[in-house]
């Protein structure tokens, strides 16, 4: 197949930036229908050259521009250039066509880390009996008559928690030293 999509733009704006090689056959069309359909653009087409890095088939007195670079065109702002490396060829007379793109990079953000409870403290025989014994107590402390589900529940929850933090003790957060020690 030998597709062009040629060198204007005509009802292809979108697709197809003027700056292409040749003219346009109905599989160049085809071409640039379906990277209108797909809301892509034609990279090649984007920026001025001189014809020779344009032109990524050369046999003979024959040159064409059958290979093509296609981004989403919210991506248009990241392309910086594109061309052909007339030097390289990847197959016989066929020339190496590249692309220069940007893209930001985000700083990975830092996981705040929040003081937690040292539940891993109650496999310990006697912190566990001390828990045990302590929970018990407030739980018989407590009114649970006219509560519904979930006030029990919270009820509850807010006993074990207090607890656990009162026997176990919690984490300081974030470590605090961000180098070794020697």
């Amino acid at each position: 197949m030998n597709e062009h999509i040629g060198s204007s733009n005509v009802s292809y704006d979108g697709t197809h930036g003027s700056f292409g090689y040749g003219f346009r056959n109905t599989g160049g069309s085809r071409i640039l229908e379906f990277a209108d359909g797909l809301n892509i653009i034609i990279c090649n087409t984007l920026f001025t050259k001189q014809e020779a890095k344009l032109v990524t088939y050369a046999a003979g007195s024959v040159k064409s521009t059958v290979d093509y670079i296609t981004v989403r065109q919210e991506d248009k702002a990241k392309i910086h250039n594109v061309k052909v490396i007339t030097s390289e060829e990847c197959i016989p007379k066929c020339k190496l066509l590249v692309m220069d793109m940007w893209f930001k990079t985000t700083k990975k953000q830092r996981r705040k880390l929040e003081p937690r409870v040292r539940v891993w403290k109650l496999k310990e025989k006697k912190t566990c009996e001390e828990f045990r014994f302590m929970v018990g107590n407030k739980v018989e402390e407590v009114k649970w008559k006219g509560l519904g589900v979930s006030d029990h529940w919270q009820q509850m929850k807010d006993i074990i928690m207090e607890t656990a933090q009162d026997i176990c003790g919690s984490t300081k957060g974030l470590h605090r030293h961000n180098e070794t020690w020697w």
